[in-house]
């Protein structure tokens, strides 16, 4: 077996819990701010994450597994482990520190990071980048979800 196929799992996991441990503490902020009425439940997000999560992970093992050992792989890959430290920032910025105007602006940068990768894996894998759109449409909505609620608790 090869070692990404335990390793990449892992690492997408340890971003997802840390994600995940950040907002399930802070649960009761959130429930007494404004949402917007589209706002999606709980339910609902946890399950698009849990799905993104899958495949990102499975998009960085298809490039892992096909990309050359060359200098555009080791960009890609910090461009992976950078996209997932992004990640689990966003919940400690919004949920952990409720500081919403930061979290959009890193969400930005993890938009640009999620659409710079979905660009750069392309040529080695059409999967692997057509499993990181979901993940850019989604970051793009909670980058908006995100803003409505700034301006809903101004």
């Amino acid at each position: 077996m090869k070692i990404s196929f335990l390793i990449i799992p892992l690492v997408a996991a340890i971003v997802a819990l840390s994600g995940s441990f950040a907002t399930s503490r802070e649960m009761d902020w959130y429930d007494q701010i404004n949402l917007p009425e589209w706002t999606p439940s709980g339910d609902i997000i946890g399950i698009a994450w849990t799905l993104i999560f899958i495949m990102a992970a499975y998009s960085a093992i298809l490039f892992w597994n096909k990309g050359y050992r060359n200098r555009k792989f080791r960009i890609t890959i910090a461009l992976f482990l950078l996209n997932g430290a992004l990640n689990a920032l966003w919940s400690f910025l919004f949920f952990g520190l409720h500081f919403v105007g930061a979290a959009i602006l890193e969400m930005i940068a993890l938009e640009i990071s999620t659409v710079c990768l979905l660009v750069l894996v392309r040529p080695t894998s059409r999967l692997a980048s057509i499993l990181l759109y979901p993940y850019a449409i989604w970051v793009a909505f909670a980058a908006y979800l995100a803003y409505s609620i700034l301006m809903l608790n101004l």
